[in-house]
C-alpha cells in the first residue's frame, strides 16, 4: 500500500495556476525555460491543457536552491 501512495505522490500532475503559485514565473518564462531545456517539460492532458509532474518541479526547485536533487 505504501508503494501505491509513493507512486501517486510522484506522479501527481499540477496545472499552471498551482505551478505559478509554487515558482512565481509567468507562462512565457516557463515556456522559454522549457524550450531551453532548463525546466521540466509539460505533458499534454487534453486538447487544450497541459500539466507538469509535481516531483519534477520539486526536483527543479531543489536544484535551484542548491539542494542537489536532479
Amino acid at each position: 500500500m505504501k508503494q501505491i501512495e509513493e507512486t501517486r505522490d510522484t506522479m501527481r500532475v499540477i496545472r499552471f495556476p498551482e505551478l505559478h503559485r509554487r515558482i512565481g514565473l509567468c507562462r512565457s518564462q516557463i515556456w522559454r525555460l522549457e524550450k531551453q531545456g532548463d525546466f521540466p517539460k509539460s505533458i499534454p492532458l487534453g486538447k487544450n491543457s497541459k500539466g507538469w509532474i509535481e516531483a519534477d518541479v520539486t526536483a527543479w526547485l531543489e536544484a535551484r536552491r542548491g539542494g542537489g536533487a536532479a
